[in-house]
């Protein structure tokens, strides 16, 4: 019933609610002061839930039908909707670093049977050393240095508008923080020098995206002279990398403490958390979980015939709880392939990690010397 609608809609795109006067522009009915229904003979929030099961590939075409569903399918109440009804999709957000500059590319359909990426707006500023997040639809570069000036910016991207926006700043100025989004909220750790009493008390940072604004963290004295260099978040518990150690944050019951050792030795680069194990790329060239549990390593096994050896500038993320590994693979010499290996994890009955390689895709061509900087999923 839906798709042959569409097929009537689109021959006709708007509906009577568009029509305009030719004299001053104003908008007016021709038929009704009232606005249309989303759909003939049901009501808005029926159709809205209907709208919410259609696949977001197909969102341009929908808001082609009628201003009506082009504010619809633009709305918040469209992926509050989705959420409720299970039916949002993840796409694959990866940003390549090319001298000063930096590039992100996106997952336009995460349908297609090939994953192929394409490039997003470019943003105004290039910060050195932000730390990344996304909360809900949209993506957070907070921080980084311009010019060798740690600055407190926080841009903001929203994937539904393709747009990048002002956020609202952080109280202090940092570069090469921890940030992670817990429960609708954004912490940040780290990143600063705490030379005075303001950036002392603000060494960690919280955003209320309902509030749009930052408040500060209490944090233990000993702690704060930690510059971070990964980090994740496991269970309620957000772990950020120092160069030596590093620190846990309890987002729920606001406790410190510090970073297991064992963590610590084995933790090398970006990492992903699936199902509360955090998987990592090790120096000798294996995909590693953490059971924070047991506090131990254990060898993901049964991927090594389908990976290369060694994977350059590997980073990870979970992506619809699948482990998605990007890399960079070979070039032709002025070009280099950025590699991507989606693998679904599982735990063995004798406690071990195995995991099954299920899409295996050249995502992107970028010259050669380009690196991969960041890679986030983004759920709406």
């Amino acid at each position: 019933m839906l798709r042959n609608y569409l097929k009537l809609k689109l021959k006709t795109p708007f509906m009577a609610e568009d029509l305009t006067t030719a004299s001053g522009g104003a908008t007016t009915s021709a038929v009704s002061s009232q606005p249309s229904p989303l759909l003939p003979n049901l009501p808005d929030d029926i159709s809205l839930q209907i709208l919410a099961r259609v696949p977001r590939s197909h969102h341009p075409s929908l808001s082609m039908v009628s201003k009506s569903w082009r504010c619809i399918i633009a709305s918040p109440e469209l992926f509050r909707t989705r959420s409720i009804l299970h039916t949002t999709q993840s796409s694959l957000y990866v940003n390549i670093r090319n001298n000063s500059s930096f590039n992100w590319y996106f997952e336009q359909n995460p349908q297609n049977p090939k994953r192929t990426l394409v490039p997003l707006p470019s943003i105004s500023q290039h910060p050195i050393g932000p730390s990344v997040t996304a909360l809900g639809p949209k993506i957070y570069l907070i921080g980084g240095s311009i010019n060798d000036i740690p600055s407190n910016n926080v841009w903001v991207f929203d994937c539904r508008f393709n747009k990048w926006e002002m956020g609202p700043k952080m109280k202090v100025s940092r570069e090469f923080s921890a940030a992670e989004e817990w429960n609708g909220k954004i912490y940040v750790i780290g990143g600063c020098n705490v030379d005075n009493w303001t950036r002392s008390i603000n060494w960690a940072e919280v955003f209320d995206q309902q509030t749009g604004s930052w408040a500060a963290i209490p944090s233990e004295v000993e702690m704060r002279d930690k510059w971070m260099h990964a980090s994740a978040i496991i269970g309620s518990r957000l772990y950020a990398m120092a160069d030596r150690g590093g620190v846990v944050l309890d987002v729920g019951s606001g406790e410190w403490r510090n970073v297991p050792k064992r963590l610590d030795l084995g933790w090398r680069g970006r990492a992903a958390v699936v199902d509360d194990i955090l998987y990592c790329y090790d120096y000798l060239g294996k995909i590693q979980g953490y059971d924070v549990e047991e506090d131990r390593w254990k060898d993901l096994r049964g991927v090594d015939k389908g990976l290369p050896k060694f994977m350059c500038s590997s980073t990870m993320v979970n992506l619809d709880g699948k482990l998605c590994i990007v890399w960079e693979g070979k070039g032709n010499g002025k070009e280099v392939d950025i590699m991507c290996a989606e693998i679904e994890v599982r735990r063995d009955v004798d406690r071990g990690l195995s995991g099954t390689i299920l899409r295996l895709d050249v995502i992107l061509v970028v010259p050669k010397g380009a690196s991969i900087s960041h890679c986030l999923a983004v759920e709406f």
